[in-house]
């Protein structure tokens, strides 16, 4: 009798749709590229000191729904234009979410949320939403999770994000560094910069690594590097990092590695010890140091149309435009704090 080895544990397999196939079916406009390009550019100056702008990473935490991630689009296009002398403005548009047990991965591998897992229909959606966004006129930002997925819609991708949990990660150093866009690495949970600092060395570097191709094709890949990766100071269990102090010494860190030594400062997790409203406070802090001409990059929010968080569920269950991760600031308070920053970084140029 024969010993069955292998999938011994698998208990279904889809086919998945290949990246050209979406590609062509939701192409990119004329103008979201030249926005997206132009966008990438911008960043990759701050990064460098030539542009005095303030980048701001801004939006749910999560995006479940088609129309109301839309109309959030629409309020924050308004609010980009109003503050684009001083402020970058980029849509948190996040599909995936990193589980530490198990929970709702996000709208690409649950689109509707009842576990039935339809991920080809959830990148369709993605991509979607994201090809209106950029019709629109507004940056996108998104994070990385799984490193099959970003062949089917990071070319409409501004900006992205490794998160605390992966930025140890080998596959998502190598993946980074073949991304088109500038990148951020947040630091480890525990608030340790280091693995972060690691992950953007080895980002700047070629690297061969498997994956497979727009068309679904397995292939060895091999990248030119990514020079426009950044540290994402998020605090951590020994408590918050958005201090001018936590800030400088991180500086230094990057300084020594021979690393951009600007910092994005993220409002929200362990900055705000998991208290959405607590982001206002970060955003004060983070305004003085800004005044103060402190190398800081930009600043991540998280909000929405409306504050708080609900369970997940089916879609025609949930409240309109609350979150259903992370708790979210609205989108009242969300304009204040743009408000602030920008006129934080205004009184910063003036004293240059």
């Amino acid at each position: 009798m024969r010993i069955h080895t292998d999938d011994v544990r698998i208990a279904n397999v889809r086919p998945l749709l290949p990246a050209a196939i979406l590609i062509e079916e939701l192409p990119i406009s004329e103008k979201a590229e030249s926005l997206i390009i132009q966008a990438r550019q911008s960043i990759s100056q701050c990064l460098a000191g030539l542009e005095k702008r303030m980048v701001v990473v801004v939006g749910p935490c999560s995006i479940h729904d088609e129309t109301s991630a839309l109309e959030y689009a629409d309020r924050l296009k308004s609010c980009s234009d109003r503050l684009s002398d001083d402020l970058i403005i980029v849509m948190r548009t996040y599909f995936e979410k990193p589980r530490t047990t198990v929970g709702w991965k996000g709208l690409i591998n649950d689109p509707f949320m009842d576990g039935s897992f339809h991920v080809n229909q959830g990148l369709r959606l993605a991509r979607k939403i994201l090809c209106q966004i950029g019709d629109l006129g507004l940056p996108c930002a998104a994070e990385f999770l799984d490193t099959t997925l970003p062949q089917h819609y990071a070319d409409l991708i501004s900006w992205g994000a490794i998160g605390a949990r992966t930025s140890t990660s080998q596959i998502h150093r190598e993946m980074a560094s073949g991304l088109s866009m500038p990148v951020g690495f947040k630091n480890a949970t525990d608030g340790s910069v280091k693995a972060a600092s690691d992950a953007i060395l080895a980002a700047k570097h070629s690297h061969w690594f498997a994956g497979a191709t727009k068309d679904g094709i397995s292939a060895l890949i091999q990248t030119n590097g990514n020079a426009d990766c950044h540290l994402i100071l998020r605090g951590g269990d020994n408590g918050p990092n958005y201090d001018s102090q936590s800030i400088g010494k991180a500086v230094r860190s990057m300084a020594d590695q021979g690393l951009p030594e600007a910092v994005m400062i993220d409002a929200s997790h362990g900055n705000s010890n998991k208290d959405y409203r607590r982001q206002s406070v970060v955003c004060d802090s983070v305004s003085g140091s800004i005044e103060q001409g402190m190398p800081i990059l930009g600043v991540m929010l998280e909000s929405h149309l409306h504050e708080g968080r609900q369970e997940c569920g089916p879609l025609e269950t949930l409240k309109y435009g609350i979150s259903v991760t992370d708790s979210c600031i609205s989108w009242e308070t969300t304009v204040i704090l743009l408000e602030k920053i920008a006129l934080a970084n205004k009184n910063r140029k003036k004293a240059l």
